[in-house]
C-alpha cells in the first residue's frame, strides 16, 4: 500500500543521512521509478527531500529540516489514520502494522481522543455480508506476488462462463464497485487484464519471477460508452424492492404512484447483467416500455417457465 510505504520512507530519510534509489527500491521491493515517485509526493506534501547524483548520491532531507510531531496537524494525522485503518482488514501483515504504530507515534498525547475519533468517522469493509472467504484468500496470495515480483496462474471463469487457463504478471489490486480486481499483464493474451478475483479460482503462486515491465493505468471508467448504449426505460415497482433500485437509478427519477408503487425512468442497458438485475426484483417490478424491451422481458420470463414446467 501506497501510504505505509511512504510514512516508512520518510522515517528511514530522518534516520539516515543519504539513502540511494537502489537501495530504497530493494528495500521495499519496487522499482526505482516508483521510488522516484514516491520521493515526489513526499517533496508534495511539504518534506523537502531532494536527489544527490554522483557516486555516494541518492535521497536525503535537505539539511536543517526536520520532522518533528508538530508537522502533522491533527487533520493530517486523522487523514492518514482513516485511510490506513479503513483498509486495515484487508491489507494485512507486519509492515502494515508498522507503519499504522509509527503514524500513531506522531499524535500528541493531549489530541489523542480527538484524532482518533476523527479517524473512526469513516468504515470502509469490502467484506461480503456471507461468504466470500476465497476472495479473503486470494487477496492474501496476490499481495504476495506483488510483492515479490511472482507470476500467478489460475483457472479464469469469463461473464458467459467460459473457462481458461491463465499465467499472468500481478502488477495492482483494484477495489471497484464492492468487487476486488487485479491488473496484470496476461501471458496467454500478451496484453494487460483486469482479472475479478470472484471469478477465479485454483489460484497459485509461481516459482518464477519476472521483471517488472511499464504498467498503463487500468481503464475504471466507461461513461461515454454506457451512455451511447443507455436506453431510459419505465419501470412500475413496488415500495419494498425501491432500496434495491436505487443503487441503480437517481431519486429525482422516482415518482410515487399511489401508496404502494412507485414510476421509475430507469437508465438502462440491454444486455444480461441489466435484464437479471431487473428479474431478480420478481413481480414487484414491471417494465413498461419501451415495447421492444417488454417484449425481451416477456421471453426470458416464458424461457425461465419452461425450465420449471408448466
Amino acid at each position: 500500500m501506497k501510504v505505509d510505504r511512504l510514512v516508512s520512507m520518510i522515517m528511514i530519510l530522518l534516520e539516515k543521512r543519504r539513502v540511494g534509489a537502489q537501495e530504497l527500491a530493494a528495500m521495499f521491493e519496487v522499482s526505482p521509478r516508483t521510488v522516484y515517485r514516491d520521493m515526489e509526493a513526499i517533496n508534495q506534501a511539504g518534506i523537502p527531500v531532494r536527489s544527490v547524483p554522483g557516486v555516494g548520491g541518492g535521497f536525503e532531507i535537505m539539511p536543517g529540516y526536520k520532522v518533528d510531531r508538530k508537522a502533522f496537524s491533527a487533520d493530517d494525522l486523522s487523514a492518514l489514520l482513516m485511510g490506513m485503518t479503513t483498509l486495515s482488514g484487508v491489507m494485512r501483515g507486519d509492515e502494515f502494522t508498522h507503519a499504522l504504530a509509527k503514524v500513531r507515534s506522531f499524535i500528541p498525547a493531549e489530541q489523542a481522543r480527538t484524532i482518533e475519533l476523527k479517524a473512526s468517522q469513516v468504515v470502509i469493509d469490502p467484506r461480503p455480508w456471507m461468504g466470500g472467504g476465497h476472495i479473503a484468500r486470494h487477496l492474501d496470495a496476490i499481495k504476495e506476488a506483488l510483492q515479490r515480483s511472482r507470476l500467478l496462474a489460475f483457472t479464469y471463469t469469463d461473464g458467459h462462463g467460459n473457462r481458461t487457463e491463465r499465467t499472468v504478471e500481478p502488477y495492482q489490486l483494484v477495489l471497484k464497485s464492492n468487487h476486488w480486481y487485479v491488473h496484470a499483464f496476461c501471458r496467454s493474451r500478451n496484453d494487460f487484464r483486469l482479472f475479478r478475483l470472484s471469478r477465479m479460482s485454483d489460484l497459485r503462486m509461481l516459482d518464477e519471477t519476472f521483471a517488472p515491465r511499464d504498467c498503463p493505468k487500468p481503464v475504471l471508467e466507461f461513461d461515454e460508452l454506457l451512455e451511447a448504449l443507455r436506453t431510459d426505460i419505465r419501470l412500475r415497482v413496488h415500495a419494498s424492492v425501491l432500496d434495491r433500485v436505487l443503487d441503480f437509478c437517481p431519486p429525482e427519477r422516482i415518482t410515487p404512484d399511489g401508496a404502494e408503487h412507485y414510476w421509475v425512468d430507469y437508465p438502462f442497458i440491454e444486455r444480461d447483467y441489466y435484464y437479471d438485475m431487473l428479474l431478480s426484483l420478481g413481480d414487484k417490478c414491471e417494465c413498461l416500455a419501451p415495447e421492444h424491451v417488454r417484449d425481451e422481458f416477456r421471453r426470458r420470463i416464458q424461457r425461465m417457465a419452461r425450465i420449471y414446467g408448466e
